[in-house]
């Protein structure tokens, strides 16, 4: 039986703009499995960020119930909420976020660093993970002497550095050229058949949807299909290695 990773039942987000309330999702209900690539695909306006936000326990539901490792988020505090989602959630940005003035291996080491692991731990874990994005020879390069596609999978990194169950991407080949998107997500991809991670991704690129093997549709803040993809997109690996 499948592992439920991820539940929404019936829920709503308010937002109160001056006199006027703004609903931006409307009683959703969603189920997302362990080792589920998703997609999560809809026009601008259509609840999808606010959607990722509930799933990544950066928001709580105005109504309804929203579990994450079949915990109850809204009764958690916001260190509870934090404990959890540095434990469980990888997050991956349209733009990367990184620190501009610390090295990629300081960016990726971070996280490791606010959990408080061991340094030899950490080292070593920071180390196996710029292996995996192909980044070892760029570890002491700064974020501005990277390209976009490089600076991406420092995020992917520290995304990865802390091994967490579930990669939520927000429009992450956003920022980059169409190629460099094609590698990042056959990275993604991966991360998925290979190192067994749940994706869930936000894109209004139904070209990048394709990667995916499960399309959540939203409309005006309700889920509007959920679908099976049966032709899954993957790229094929080179067998030079690219460094994007």
């Amino acid at each position: 039986m499948s592992k439920i990773l991820v539940e929404l039942n019936d829920v709503w987000k308010i937002y109160q703009m001056g006199e006027v309330k703004v609903p931006a999702l409307r009683g959703v209900n969603v189920k997302i499995n362990k080792g589920e690539f998703v997609a999560i695909i809809g026009q601008s306006g259509s609840g999808k960020s606010t959607m990722m936000n509930m799933v990544g326990c950066l928001d709580v539901p105005t109504k309804g119930k929203a579990y994450l490792m079949s915990q109850d988020i809204t009764k958690l505090s916001e260190s509870d909420l934090a404990s959890l989602r540095g434990n469980s959630i990888g997050f991956i940005f349209q733009q990367y976020n990184l620190i501009p003035n610390m090295t990629a291996y300081a960016n990726v080491l971070l996280p490791l660093e606010f959990q408080e692991m061991d340094d030899t731990l950490a080292y070593k874990r920071v180390n196996e993970v710029l292996a995996m994005v192909g980044l070892t020879r760029y570890a002491h390069h700064l974020p501005t002497q990277l390209s976009g596609g490089q600076q991406q999978r420092v995020s992917i990194a520290r995304c990865l550095v802390t091994n967490p169950e579930i990669i939520l991407a927000d429009e992450p080949t956003g920022a980059l050229d169409s190629v460099t998107g094609k590698e990042l997500m056959h990275l993604l991809h991966k991360l998925w058949k290979d190192e067994g991670k749940t994706i869930l991704m936000v894109t209004h690129d139904l070209n990048l949807a394709k990667y995916a093997h499960k399309h959540i549709e939203l409309k005006d803040g309700k889920i509007i299909s959920i679908k099976e993809n049966k032709e899954i997109l993957i790229v094929k690996e080179e067998k030079n290695e690219k460094s994007i």
